[in-house]
């Protein structure tokens, strides 16, 4: 009986290196893991909640410590939990029990040092805004005064910066100059809006397709149209699109700020590389169009009740219910006067009784006449002979 043969010592040494290669691999990017650098920011779970620090499992040889206070709200209440994912910036290599130092942010308790420090490395701090000057915002950051332009303070422009005064923002250190007149530091919200809207924007385009019903955030309001912030990217609500009743202006049924579902009906690129899309949106598209009940709600004769909400040259429209309207041409406001503009018998906003003349729904047109007054719409009386009891004769007759 033969002895098996010996292992071969080439073959074991290149097992033994594939397995420590295989360990030294973060199994998520597929990368031989390595310490994370200074001003470098990082991603990991929390493994532990104390006191004074958060500890971060960073997928390499050392953990992230992170000050408890900075992920408290400001009612003092902690925003994490173990097994939560945070993102931060390292401050510092080696540092307490070896720990690689985390921050989130700069600012309460922070330091002139410590701000050279979130300007180097692009750290985020905190500040209470204090004041408005010709330029911008005062604001004062860890016991230093620095200033945010207003061109930096959102990401459009804004009209009235006093709403800010009394607010902690976060901001990023644009500048920070140690001058003989002291500390110029100089600070932009902007920049950090806009790292949360790409984030934001490539979440976005994974859902944006045509018909897609998004909810999204009025930004800003023009005479032709509403911008809608669909999650760092905004498309487009015509005043066309913002129902079927006729809107002069989005002002009339919207307000910024406010929150609204929407139908993406168009998409076209765009030659923008900040824009690389134009996404058309709609409202009306999600409601019930007002035309499909007409045929039965006001067929032809009925007399129904509206209100004018336009006069042409050739006739005034008048709104018989909400998104519906009809004509009255101007042979039919006259009666027997003879009339050049239709201004001349109704004005905006004045109530008429109607009556339907003839509907087409497939062109989406309704034919009115004004209604007689005199009319109550129950039918008229017959016009013929007033029925009688017959003569004596004829009553023997039937006796």
């Amino acid at each position: 009986m033969s002895e098996p043969d010996d292992p071969n010592p080439e073959e074991d040494f290149a097992a033994l290196l594939a397995e420590y290669d295989q360990k030294e691999r973060d199994p998520k990017a597929g990368a031989r893991r390595r310490e994370p650098q200074l001003g470098e920011e990082v991603r990991g779970k929390v493994v532990s909640i104390g006191r004074d620090a958060v500890f971060v499992d960073l997928g390499g040889k050392a953990d992230g410590m992170l000050e408890t206070a900075e992920l408290r709200d400001p009612d003092g209440k902690l925003t994490v939990a173990v097994g939560d994912e945070i993102e931060a910036r390292v401050v510092e290599v080696g540092g307490k029990a070896g720990c690689v130092v985390l921050r989130r942010a700069f600012g309460r308790g922070a330091g002139p040092a410590e701000l050279a420090q979130a300007h180097a490395h692009q750290i985020p701090v905190e500040g209470l805004v204090t004041g408005v000057n010709k330029g911008g915002l005062e604001v004062q950051v860890a016991g230093v005064r620095a200033f945010c332009p207003i061109s930096q303070l959102e990401l459009r422009h804004v009209e009235d910066a006093t709403i800010y005064v009394g607010q902690r923002l976060t901001f990023r250190i644009t500048k920070y100059d140690e001058g003989s007149r002291g500390l110029d530091v100089v600070l932009s919200r902007r920049s950090i809006l806009e790292d949360e809207a790409r984030s934001q924007a490539d979440a976005t385009r994974a859902h944006l397709a045509i018909g897609a019903v998004l909810r999204g955030k009025v930004t800003s309001l023009k005479d032709y149209g509403a911008f809608i912030d669909l999650g760092g990217i905004e498309g487009m609500l015509h005043v066309s699109e913002l129902g079927f009743r006729r809107v002069k202006h989005p002002k009339d049924v919207l307000t910024v700020g406010q929150e609204i579902e929407v139908q993406v009906v168009k998409l076209e690129k765009s030659d923008d590389p900040k824009r690389p899309e134009r996404i058309s949106l709609s409202l009306k598209s999600l409601e019930r169009d007002p035309f499909s009940e007409v045929a039965t709600r006001f067929p032809e004769g009925a007399r129904a009740a509206g209100i004018v909400t336009r006069v042409e040259p050739f006739g005034a429209f008048v709104e018989i219910a909400p998104g519906v309207e009809g004509l009255i041409h101007l042979s039919e406001l006259g009666g027997n006067k003879r009339l050049r503009h239709a201004r001349d018998a109704a004005k905006v906003g004045q109530r008429l009784d109607v009556l339907v003349l003839a509907v087409d729904v497939s062109q989406r047109r309704i034919s009115l006449a004004l209604a007689d007054p005199n009319d109550d719409g129950t039918p008229a009386p017959s016009s013929g002979p007033a029925p009688t009891l017959g003569t004596f004769a004829d009553l023997l007759k039937k006796r």
